[in-house]
C-alpha cells in the first residue's frame, strides 16, 4: 500500500468520524466514492475502521439531535413534545402492537376432500381418468 493511499484512507476516516455520510467524507477527503468502496471491499481492517467511524459520528449526531429536541421541549414546542411522547411512552403511540403465536398444524384431507381435489384436477385436464398424470407418471 502506498503512502498516499494510507494518507487518503486516514483522511477519509477522519472525515467519517465527524459526519456519517460517505459521499460527503469522500468529497472532503478528495477521493472518489468508487475508490472508497474498493478499499472497503479489499481491506477488512479499513472496513472495520469505517464502521467504527460511522458509528461514532452517528452517535454524535444523535446526541446533538436529542439535545436540540430537549431544548425544543423546554421551549414548549408541541411538535417536539408529541414526538418525544410518541417515541418514549406506549400510551401515546399511534401504532397497534400485535403479539401472536402462530402454530403450523398440518391436517390430512378427508376422503371426501381428496375425491373433490381429484375431480377438479381431472376436469382441469391435469390428470387422466384413473388417476394417472398427463406426463405418464403416477
Amino acid at each position: 500500500m502506498s503512502r498516499n493511499q494510507d494518507k487518503d484512507k486516514a483522511k477519509v476516516l477522519a472525515k467519517l468520524k465527524r459526519t456519517p455520510i460517505v459521499e460527503a467524507a469522500c468529497k472532503q477527503a478528495g477521493i472518489p466514492r468508487s475508490t472508497f468502496y474498493r478499499w472497503r471491499k479489499d481491506d477488512e481492517e479499513f472496513a472495520e475502521a469505517v464502521d467504527e467511524a460511522i458509528d461514532q459520528s452517528a452517535g454524535l449526531i444523535s446526541d446533538m439531535a436529542e439535545s436540540q429536541l430537549i431544548n425544543a421541549i423546554k421551549e414548549q414546542n408541541m411538535t417536539a413534545i408529541m414526538f418525544w411522547l410518541k417515541h418514549h411512552r406506549r400510551a401515546y403511540r399511534n401504532r397497534v402492537e400485535v403479539d401472536a403465536k402462530i402454530e403450523g398444524v398440518q391436517q390430512g384431507l378427508t376422503p371426501e376432500q381428496t375425491e373433490l381435489v381429484s375431480q377438479a384436477l381431472r376436469l382441469a385436464g391435469l390428470i387422466k381418468e384413473g388417476g394417472d398424470q398427463e406426463n405418464g407418471t403416477k
